[in-house]
Formats: structure tokens, C-alpha cells, sequence
């Protein structure tokens, strides 16, 4: 039998990343073996349920809509995430997966959209980046940077030079909820003259940041 540990599935707007403002099914996968400081799914950590991956495709296929997003927790923590992936490539859809960084992502199947949060100083996971990451992320995904404060995004502006992701994917800077100036982090990024999308999270502006979930 072939199952995920899963959270919650539900149907609403993309928050984030290019996609952001389209209609999305979201599922969550349980459990995370970060602990970012300024984690805002901590409920997803312990509370789930054990669901066969055939069980996850028929909720998912309730909705119409054909943009999906595999989140967390961390996702990659279960291997069968990779399955359900595959699957649901095989089935029409745009699938997509947000993971932490900190664990391989080359088996994941090449059609899929990959959204690759590498961790900042203030999470106080950034010892746990897996750098190799950047070296096979490709134009269709997404390098994220979560920032908290000036020092993030200078280490942020670093590494995207270092590993010169302006050549190979798409860089999204997402401040901090509640605890960045949008002004200041959009006048720094247009300072940069780096290609960046200033991603805010747009979910948290039309529901308040405290609903888990429409």
C-alpha cells in the first residue's frame, strides 16, 4: 500500500510564487525536519493522517482546477511524495512542490515546478542548505529567499551571485510576515539590479496571516 502522511488538502489562491493568484489544490504533507524560526505551519509537524496515495488523487480531483502545489511540512521527508508527483503529472496536471532546501531534489520528476526555499541566517537552518540544489535547479523553478532583516538579504544577494541564479531560474525574495518594511525590501531589490520578484504573501493580506487554510 502506498501512502503519505498527509495534513489537509484544500482549494484556494496561490499565495506565492509566480503562480501566485491562481486558483491552486494545496496539499500538506505532516512532519518537518527543519524547525525555521519563523515557521508559520507548525501545526503540519505532528497532526496528520496516513492516506493511500489512489485515496489523494480523488480528493484532489474534486476540484477543477488543474494547478497543484505539494507543500509542507517538508514533503521530500516522504518518499512517496515522489510518486504522488509523477502521477499527477501523468494526469494533466501543473504540479508543483515547495521544499525546504536542506534535501536532495534530482529524483524528483522533471516536469514538475520546483520551489526551493533556501534557508536564511534568521530561520537558523541555513547550516542545512543543500547547496548541490543550485547546481541542477532549472529555468522552470524557483530559488526562494525568506528574509527577516538587512543581513538576510545582503547573505541572500550573495549567494545569488555566487551561484549566478539570474542565469538558471526564476529568484523570489519574500519578506517576513509583519516584520519587514514592503518599501525598504522593494527599494533594495530595484537597487540590486538583479532580476528578482518581490513575492509578498498574498494569501495572509486576504485572510489574515493566523487562518491556516479556506
Amino acid at each position: 500500500m502506498t501512502t503519505l502522511m498527509i495534513n489537509e488538502i484544500y482549494h484556494s489562491i496561490q499565495g506565492e510564487s509566480s503562480f501566485v493568484g491562481l486558483p491552486c489544490v494545496f496539499i500538506r504533507t505532516m512532519g518537518c525536519s527543519l524547525r525555521c524560526s519563523y515557521c508559520d505551519t507548525e501545526y503540519a509537524f505532528y497532526d496528520g493522517q496516513e492516506k493511500e496515495i489512489n485515496w489523494i488523487l480523488k480528493e484532489v480531483q474534486k476540484f477543477k482546477t488543474k494547478l497543484f502545489l505539494l507543500t509542507g511540512g517538508e514533503p521530500l521527508d516522504q518518499s512517496n511524495s515522489l510518486i504522488l508527483l509523477t502521477l499527477l503529472c501523468d494526469q494533466g496536471y501543473t504540479a508543483c512542490i515547495e521544499t525546504g532546501g536542506h534535501l536532495d531534489i534530482s529524483s524528483i520528476d522533471e516536469r514538475v515546478h520546483i520551489i526551493l526555499d533556501v534557508k536564511t541566517p534568521s530561520s537558523k537552518m541555513d547550516k542545512k542548505n543543500h547547496y548541490k540544489n543550485l547546481d541542477i535547479i532549472t529555468k522552470k523553478d524557483e530559488v526562494k529567499f525568506v528574509v527577516g532583516n538587512e543581513d538576510d538579504l545582503n547573505w541572500s544577494l550573495n549567494i545569488i551571485e555566487q551561484y549566478k541564479l539570474e542565469n538558471k531560474t526564476n529568484i523570489l525574495i519574500s519578506p517576513v510576515f509583519g516584520e519587514v518594511d514592503y518599501q525598504w525590501l522593494a527599494q533594495r531589490i530595484i537597487e540590486s539590479n538583479k532580476k528578482i520578484r518581490l513575492q509578498i504573501q498574498q494569501h495572509k493580506i486576504i485572510w489574515g496571516p493566523k487562518k491556516k487554510s479556506v
